[in-house]
């Protein structure tokens, strides 16, 4: 869970793109952060067991 602080920070616009900081938009997590999806892996895992995510199944082979 990201602190309160810091996801309201990183909504601004930076003074450099490089310090821009992607957020989960559910839990406001930093790291393992998916770009197609706009969430982490931990809820893009939850969301994809639940069914929720459109075009995503689990992989098996």
């Amino acid at each position: 869970m990201g602190k309160t602080s810091w996801i309201n920070k990183s909504t601004g616009t930076p003074k450099f793109t490089a310090r821009r900081v992607r957020r989960c938009s559910l839990c406001g997590r930093r790291r393992g952060y998916i770009r197609d999806f706009g969430i982490c892996r931990l809820c893009f895992r939850a969301m994809a067991h639940r069914g929720e995510l459109p075009g995503v199944r689990k992989a098996s082979w």
